[in-house]
């Protein structure tokens, strides 16, 4: 780095950007310690809500939702099948694909655990407006957008955007 770079905290947009990833984590944590006396951690319940949400999901599709390996998920997978939260079973069409379902039990502890969660959320977001939360929540699906877009795909949006105006 020479001196005339600019350092990344001299950058305001860093101090910005150092804050959503402490909020980021602190969230993490407050989540963490609130589903300790669940025997829950906060991968696991991604999972567990996930399969609330999408009974029947594929182990491939649920790993593509949360943005982890396959690997990621055999190792806590096991776990949670093991407690009797979840059960993975073939799908009757193509035996490769394993399919992912919640047990009652699972389903009881998973909407347990989705009330601490909703818990942790208002009392971080009532610190917002509505407006506020909103815009919040605009900005990091911007975010997101801009760093999942790939540099073909901006080039083949710019592209359209020109032959639309031409």
């Amino acid at each position: 780095m020479n001196k005339k770079q600019a350092l990344p905290w001299d950058n305001p947009r860093f101090h910005n950007w150092i804050a959503v990833g402490r909020a980021c984590q602190v969230m993490g944590l407050a989540l963490a310690r609130a589903l300790a006396p669940l025997d829950l951690k906060p991968p696991h319940l991604d999972i567990l809500v996930n399969l609330y949400r999408a009974p029947g999901i594929s182990q491939q599709d649920l790993a593509d939702k949360l943005l982890v390996g396959r690997s990621n998920l055999s190792m806590l997978l096991p776990q949670l099948e093991k407690r009797g939260l979840l059960v993975r079973s073939n799908d009757p069409q193509d035996r490769r694909i394993l399919r992912l379902e919640l047990t009652p039990e699972g389903t009881r502890l998973t909407e347990e655990a989705i009330v601490i969660q909703s818990q942790i959320i208002d009392r971080a977001m009532k610190t917002a407006d509505t407006d506020e939360c909103n815009l919040v929540g605009e900005v990091m699906t911007r975010i997101i957008r801009e760093l999942t877009t790939s540099d073909a795909e901006k080039q083949q949006d710019a592209g359209k955007s020109l032959q639309k105006n031409a």
